[in-house]
């Protein structure tokens, strides 16, 4: 048993080597690094209030995968990654006793409430056991302590206020190198790595991926850097991202960096540091610029949540609002199941259902149809996306959630997406919805978005039956009959007395990036 000082790096959503300031003070503090990786049960439990699992099959395939690699990087710097099933705090107790020579536990904190729970019982164990605890601030762009803010308190409700008083009084702290070897597991301590379980382990099922899907990549550091190489300096596709960001089918439309981003396979300062080469070296635009906004919105969300904790969660939002929502399940299983009779709605909940993954336009559309159109609560939409987005992040998800459903961080109340309009401009000629609806193949162009008000000849031709082949809509907006050859008269029985909440939202005018998922979306 050695007595030499070991450092025990437990590593949650800061799975990656470079800019990972948890492993430089280790490695500055310890003859013995552990570096170690918790499959903590409570990930695999049901959400809070609908029960759905909090970890699905994509983001666990991700998270396996990114675990492998994160070991094998550390393989070939002399370590490896110790991997363990049980609450991270009973599993370090126990590492703490095998050890017997452990002088601190290092770890980057988190803002989720779960998370910081977790943190109470690390700091409680290693009292107990007079073991040094020493955190870190990784997971943003701006660091906490850099923020133009005496206290998180003083953080504004509104991302313009916040994204200003940043970008002109904070700073970026530059990026910690990659270590090239890692001091070594603690000799004859006899510490097994443990085995990386499958799915199965897990009681998930291996997803098959679909080869239809936006996201076809892997978990990982190794893949997080690649993709950025990739986007940046392979293809120049950075230099028109606030033109393609939009985009609904295939790879190389946005950046993707969120899955990669939200277990910290890829640092975002990492990020901005290669924005600024680029910008230096290539060009500097307003689609370079982009990409630091949306990792201004990912930091703000965190912060949002680091300042209201567990009112994330809270069916009445951050405005303490009252909202009638319904908990009609036969609506929301619609939804969820793509099956709604809005074809936008549904080929985007089929792409999420299917890949794990669903571009920002869409999260926008299908969170607004289902707050403002079905009048559901909103807290069934937040815990699927939990369930199923492989990019998933607490703070960005229920954030945004908060914002659409107008009880969240928005200073213009009530507004609603146009599901009709928002489908003609941003799938003009319908090649998304047939992508991922493929019963409505037949249906040529734009009117692919509004099967119910063509002609029975017209569905026929197409090999179309409405509430046959293709429901009618389960709920008609005013609103849309604008974007028609003609008054929508087609809703089954199953539109009439459907309304959403008992306010009238106001129709959005498409303002951008003030109505993004920030993160928790195409990022």
């Amino acid at each position: 048993m050695s007595t030499s000082r070991t450092v025990i790096c437990l590593l949650r959503n800061d799975l990656r080597l470079h800019d990972n300031e948890v492993f430089h003070w280790a490695q500055r503090n310890a003859e013995h690094i552990v570096p170690l990786y918790c499959l903590d049960p409570g990930h695999y439990l049901g959400t809070a209030n609908y029960n759905f699992p909090r970890t699905g099959p994509f983001r666990l395939r991700f998270l396996l995968d990114s675990i492998q690699d994160l070991r094998t990087s550390l393989i070939q710097r002399g370590s490896t990654l110790v991997v363990r099933r049980g609450r991270p705090e009973q599993v370090v107790g126990d590492l703490i006793k095998q050890l017997g020579s452990v002088s601190a536990v290092a770890f980057h904190e988190e803002v989720a409430p779960e998370d910081q729970q977790v943190e109470r019982g690390l700091r409680d164990i290693c009292s107990q056991m007079k073991v040094k605890v020493h955190t870190c601030w990784g997971s943003t762009l701006y660091h906490r302590d850099d923020l133009p803010f005496n206290h998180l308190s003083r953080l504004p409700d509104v991302y313009t206020q916040f994204r200003k008083a940043v970008e002109t009084q904070g700073r970026v702290r530059p990026v910690l190198p990659t270590l090239d070897q890692l001091k070594p597991l603690p000799p004859g301590s006899g510490l097994d790595e443990g085995p990386i379980p499958s799915p199965e382990d897990l009681e998930q099922t291996d997803p098959v991926r679909d080869p239809r899907s936006a996201f076809p990549c892997s978990g990982g550091e190794t893949q997080a850097l690649a993709r950025l190489q990739h986007y940046f300096w392979d293809t120049d596709a950075v230099a028109t991202y606030k033109e393609t960001r939009n985009g609904l089918i295939g790879l190389d439309y946005s950046t993707k960096f969120s899955p990669w981003l939200a277990i910290g396979c890829v640092s975002p300062r990492y990020i901005y540091q290669q924005i600024k080469k680029y910008e230096s070296e290539r060009t500097a635009n307003q689609s370079t610029y982009w990409v630091v906004f949306e990792l201004l919105w990912r930091d703000y969300f965190k912060f949002i949540g680091a300042k209201y904790g567990d009112r994330l969660f809270d069916i009445k939002g951050l405005q303490d609002k009252s909202i009638p929502w319904k908990k009609d399940m036969n609506l929301f299983n619609a939804w969820k199941e793509g099956r709604t009779g809005v074809p936008f709605v549904d080929a985007n909940m089929r792409e999420l259902a299917l890949t794990g993954f669903m571009s920002n336009r869409g999260r926008q559309n299908v969170a607004s149809f289902l707050t403002k159109d079905l009048g559901l609560d909103w807290r069934m939409g937040a815990e699927w996306f939990h369930y199923l987005l492989v990019d998933h992040d607490v703070s960005s998800n229920y954030g945004n959630w908060l914002y659409s459903a107008g009880i969240g961080n928005d200073p213009r109340e009530n507004r609603k997406f146009n599901m009709i309009k928002q489908g003609l401009d941003y799938d003009n000629n319908g090649d998304y919805v047939r992508h991922w609806v493929p019963e409505l193949k037949g249906i040529r162009g734009g009117e692919v978005h509004t099967p119910w008000t063509l002609s029975s000849a017209s569905l026929s031709h197409a090999l179309v039956s409405l509430n046959d082949t293709y429901p009618s809509p389960v709920v008609m907006a005013p609103e849309w009959s604008r974007h028609t050859n003609k008054k929508p008269t087609g809703a089954g029985p199953s539109a009439r007395g459907k309304k959403g909440p008992s306010h009238t939202p106001k129709q959005h005018k498409d303002r951008g990036i003030d109505f993004y998922f920030s993160k928790s979306k195409n990022f």
